[in-house]
């Protein structure tokens, strides 16, 4: 049997500007604002909105009745209001675990609105969440197993959640906290930074005309290809290529291909111009997206030549300069990549930071360098005057 899990609490995605409203009268159902007149601020589409009004559940006739709170706020409706709006102006309202003991809440095994979700009171639905805890605290999520519609598990609350039940504001950024704070005025509820929470970079810095050096998730970034770090015996075991061979399984079989027929080299990396909108696979797909084209590429640039073997520095000087004499010609438009080597590679990010940056700048496009998440980088190395210098300059 699975093991409880330790819920900490629930989260209520809105419009900063809702936040007075919701700190006075608590979060309340749709059917609650109507019925109360209540100015509200949307954030959802009128479509996804509807959908839920016309869902039963088995001790109501409608999912409008409701506060409906996520257990995990970054999947992917907070993906598809982020990205398809653009919103800067949004907020999490946290909620106390201990709405669970309140009379008629039920939990659900996914997104509420979606028909194969199963609705379930508390005592059942704890053992049910806790045999997906894994899924809901992931980094990601895909359409073909379940875990899109699993990752946004809900708690529904009748009628409204009080306000004695809100613990914590979670905003995107500092400039947002502002914002909050000047609507709020005095407010003894928290408001506290999560930049992750909103698929927002932790740390963003420019270097040079064209270059951010970026703490953050690359497979969510704005930029058109997204590269990959692989070896060249066709395994993709651990680190960003585990997760690329998981989250993007059509990756996996083209990079298997391209290292039979060596069209990917030491010095040479390979271009999947995928195809697929990438949106359409992350966003919640209630109602049809108004922007659903953002195909991503992938730039499959070999740091090992044998996967148990350490990164050389040569091979990756000679992926970059296979990449700033062939960019234009095949079309990339902006460009993620990783530290290469860093990391399970075992090269130095004051070795190959100013190697990268000095190959990738000037170039013309917009390159977001995702530094490595494996320890720590002395912020001396991460100055433009030591990364753009004149030693290594290609």
């Amino acid at each position: 049997m699975a093991k409880s899990p330790e819920i900490k609490g629930f989260h209520y995605i809105t419009h900063v500007e809702n936040l007075p409203s919701i700190l006075q009268h608590g979060i309340l159902s749709h059917a609650q604002i109507e019925a109360q007149k209540l100015p509200f601020t949307p954030i959802y589409d009128s479509v996804i909105v509807g959908n839920r009004k016309s869902k039963a559940t088995p001790d109501r006739d409608s999912l409008w009745e409701y506060a409906n709170l996520y257990l995990q706020p970054r999947n992917p409706m907070m993906y598809r209001v982020v990205h398809e709006k653009g919103r800067k102006d949004l907020a999490v309202v946290g909620v106390k675990p201990d709405i669970l003991n309140g009379a008629n809440v039920l939990l659900t095994d996914g997104n509420a609105a979606n028909n194969p979700t199963q609705f379930y009171h508390v005592p059942e639905g704890l053992k049910v969440i806790a045999g997906q805890w894994s899924v809901i605290q992931a980094e990601y999520w895909r359409p073909d197993d379940g875990s899109k519609r699993k990752i946004m598990a809900e708690c529904l609350v009748p009628d409204k959640v009080s306000p004695d039940h809100i613990h914590s504001i979670y905003v995107a950024d500092q400039d947002t906290k502002k914002r909050a704070e000047g609507i709020l005025g005095l407010c003894k509820v928290p408001i506290v930074p999560e930049p992750k929470m909103f698929f927002h970079p932790l740390f963003s810095t420019r270097i040079g005309a064209n270059i951010s050096l970026i703490d953050g998730d690359m497979f969510f970034s704005n930029m058109q290809t997204l590269t990959v770090s692989v070896n060249l015996q066709g395994i993709m075991g651990k680190g960003l290529a585990s997760r690329a061979k998981y989250q993007f399984p059509d990756v996996y079989v083209v990079y298997q291909d391209a290292c039979r027929a060596r069209r990917i080299t030491s010095t040479k990396p390979f271009l999947y111009k995928r195809e697929a909108s990438l949106d359409e696979e992350l966003a919640d797909l209630s109602a049809p997206l108004d922007t659903p084209n953002a195909v991503k590429w992938f730039l499959l640039f070999a740091t090992k030549r044998k996967w148990r073997e350490n990164s050389r520095i040569e091979d990756i000087e000679g992926g970059l300069q296979w990449f700033r004499d062939h960019f234009a010609g095949e079309g990339v438009g902006s460009l993620a990549m990783p530290a290469l080597g860093c990391g399970l590679g075992g090269l130095a990010w004051s070795e190959v930071g100013p190697i990268m940056c000095r190959y990738l700048h000037g170039l013309g496009i917009q390159v977001a360098i995702y530094l490595p998440r494996e320890r720590g980088i002395d912020p001396r190395y991460l100055k433009e005057s030591y990364l753009l210098g004149s030693k290594g300059k290609p």
